[in-house]
């Protein structure tokens, strides 16, 4: 089991509001989390830190996650907690108003993989070879697909895509979309748009899928998403199941 994280500016940005971590507990237990901040001048940063933050400690205050209900309710319990510490970071710092932080991450046990988020960060498998993405965006634009208002084609260019309809900061409430993955896959990739805007899964997939170690395929997709504009923040973190 090999890991790693990594975590770039891009070309355009000036600042990265970015967080990412991954964690592993003497179970054999692995947390991943990335966090991508918004609100620019207003903190996005400080936004992600702190989510992350407030996650990573979390994990390392326990000896386990417990079974799958334990776990799931760990996460949600982390994450309003997270929440809750951003919404007050806000209300003390009126200057801040509108920061926030989407979140994406994955708790692996021997036992089961759940996979979790808010926002428009994405969380993917890597199975027989290929890309499959897990998490379903919290944005305008994938509710008006759902509707039927939208076509999938139109929506990748359409001038509202980063439009969220959900993040942690945004209200006093938040619940993480959590899913069940099945064990059987050859690794994780957590990801901020930052990612996914500039490159494609085949183009991402082709990438994890050579023969170099994690540093260097991380370093690669960083390279090959600024090359192709790098216009936000570029944020990975992943886990391949199939390296020792």
């Amino acid at each position: 089991m090999k890991y790693g994280y990594i975590t770039d500016p891009g070309r355009i940005r000036e600042r990265n509001e970015d967080s990412v971590v991954i964690l592993e507990n003497e179970n054999k237990e692995y947390l991943m989390v990335v966090a991508d901040g918004m609100g620019g001048h207003k903190d996005g940063e400080v936004a992600s830190s702190i989510a992350i933050t407030h996650i990573a400690t979390r994990f390392k205050e326990i000896s386990s996650v417990g079974n799958k209900e334990d776990a799931i309710n760990w996460i949600q319990g982390a994450v309003k907690e997270a929440n809750a510490m951003i919404y007050k970071y806000v209300s003390l710092h009126p200057e801040s108003q509108g920061m926030g932080t989407t979140m994406v991450l994955a708790v692996l046990t021997p036992a089961f993989l759940l996979i979790g988020n808010i926002g428009d960060s994405s969380g993917f498998v890597i199975k027989n070879n290929k890309l499959h993405k897990i998490t379903v965006d919290h944005t305008l634009v994938n509710l008006l697909v759902k509707s039927g208002e939208l076509t999938e084609e139109a929506a990748k260019n359409h001038p509202k895509k980063n439009v969220l309809m959900k993040a942690l900061g945004a209200s006093t409430d938040v619940e993480m979309d959590i899913f069940n993955v099945e064990l059987g896959v050859q690794g994780i990739l957590l990801c901020s748009d930052g990612l996914t805007n500039m490159l494609d899964n085949n183009q991402i997939v082709k990438v994890l899928n050579e023969k170099i170690s994690i540093e260097e395929k991380l370093e690669k997709l960083i390279f090959k998403a600024n090359n192709r504009g790098g216009n936000d923040n570029i944020s990975i973190a992943y886990l391949n199941k199939e390296e020792d």
